[in-house]
């Protein structure tokens, strides 16, 4: 497929494409790669997924991928809202089902459950899950405000002793939700969430990172120029050995000129 621009930042590959379907078949054509090379090796393999339009069209392509033995694969996802049970229609678990892994036999799907009494209970059941096994690939989106899952920069720790915990959401977040058209207006999204933190994402032996919408155009420019620190969660991923960003040309507006263009 054409690709508009291509080039590496620290150890990250950046990949512009025309449009979200070419930006999301080429992502899921490189996970499915790494998904055949990993079970290869292993008897099984563990995958975290977000949650979000930004994913749309990368789930779509990967679930009609050939050759991979979804019987030995373990999916995970990377936030839930606090309050929401999985069966309403804005919650995590409810989108994941309904694109992916309530489309494919997975080994095991471990849901975050958002709505639980004790919330610093379900924290830790669910970092046990993730500190007992090795995350091998991550499927991540990056949030307008630069979030990466739920951490928002106001609480983000690029080093956080965390797996999981609970956050609350800035308002530029919550907002996203409306943009998103998954709640009708700011006052329906959820105040605090659970989320995996930055470290619990940076745990993963590759990360897949797919990015589309015009709307996320400054955050790409940032973590593709900008400095990394916890103001902006999604610059982590120049820290991690075995990363791609698949952009489209609107979420990419500010990288498709020369490189150095654009520095915030």
């Amino acid at each position: 497929m054409p690709i508009l621009k291509q080039f590496t930042v620290n150890d990250m590959l950046v990949k512009v494409y025309q449009n979200r379907e070419e930006m999301g078949k080429s992502a899921a054509e490189d996970v499915a790669k790494c998904l055949r090379k990993t079970l290869a090796e292993k008897d099984e393999v563990n995958m975290v997924f977000a949650a979000a339009p930004s994913q749309n069209e990368f789930l779509q392509f990967l679930c009609v991928q050939p050759g991979i033995d979804w019987g030995r694969v373990n999916a995970f996802h990377m936030d839930e809202y606090i309050g929401l049970s999985s069966d309403e229609e804005q919650s995590f678990v409810h989108y994941l089902t309904d694109h992916i892994t309530g489309k494919i036999p997975f080994r095991n799907f471990f849901p975050i459950h958002g709505n639980v009494e004790d919330v610093e209970t379900e924290c830790l059941r669910y970092e046990k899950l993730i500190a007992d096994r090795q995350i091998d690939i991550v499927c991540l989106g990056i949030g307008e405000n630069g979030h990466i899952a739920f951490n928002d920069p106001h609480e983000a720790y690029i080093f956080d002793e965390k797996l999981v915990k609970t956050v609350s959401l800035d308002e530029k977040c919550r907002m996203q939700q409306v943009n998103d058209k998954c709640f009708r207006c700011i006052k329906d999204v959820p105040r605090k969430a659970i989320t995996l933190t930055v470290s619990a994402l940076m745990r993963g032996r590759n990360l897949f990172c797919t990015v589309p919408s015009a709307l996320k155009a400054e955050a790409v420019r940032e973590v593709v120029f900008g400095e990394i620190r916890n103001r902006f969660p999604a610059t982590s991923m120049k820290l991690h050995k075995h990363v791609k960003l698949y952009c489209d040309k609107d979420s990419a507006a500010y990288i498709l000129g020369d490189e150095r263009n654009g520095i915030l």
